[in-house]
């Protein structure tokens, strides 16, 4: 079968199970706007280089959020904490305030972090790539701050689960 027609074939929620399949880290991207603080979930999210210091995430097309973060000087991702599973749900909600029960703090450049994460990355957007129905947005990573003791969220199987000992 041809690429093209079994990617007519495959079926959105084949592909979200196959997925699935692979756990990963959650991150919050952040940064202070006019309006407060501004942020959203993600799960794909990666190491890309060392030298320059680079990251990505892809991000929905549709996304409501990223046009404000991506107008923001300063990005802050934060690897999220093992008991940030209702904090990770906010930041992908539509519909409420999302950082109504987070502990954050930003830099003076306008990044936010949120507290209790394993990471915390400042970050400028360095390119944006068009790839289907996502953006795969390349952070140049300015500083960074781990945090070793803190076991991250792990997204696997369409669920939230706390890394296991």
């Amino acid at each position: 079968m041809s690429p093209e027609a079994r990617d007519s074939v495959l079926q959105d929620r084949e592909l979200r199970h196959a997925y699935s399949m692979f756990p990963s880290g959650v991150t919050a991207l952040c940064a202070l706007t006019d309006d407060g603080p501004v942020g959203m979930a993600a799960s794909s999210f990666t190491s890309v280089s060392l030298k320059p210091p680079l990251v990505s995430v892809c991000i929905d097309q549709e996304s409501t959020t990223w046009p404000a973060l991506a107008r923001t000087g300063r990005l802050g991702v934060s690897v999220l904490g093992g008991d940030h599973g209702d904090l990770c749900r906010a930041l992908a909600a539509r519909d409420r305030d999302r950082f109504a029960n987070a502990s954050w703090e930003s830099t003076p450049g306008g990044a936010v972090f949120i507290r209790g994460g394993s990471l915390w990355l400042e970050c400028s957007t360095e390119q944006t790539v068009v790839a289907g129905d996502h953006l795969i947005v390349l952070l140049r990573v300015l500083g960074i701050q781990p945090f070793p003791d803190v076991s991250p969220l792990i997204f696997h199987l369409s669920t939230l689960r706390q890394l296991g000992a």
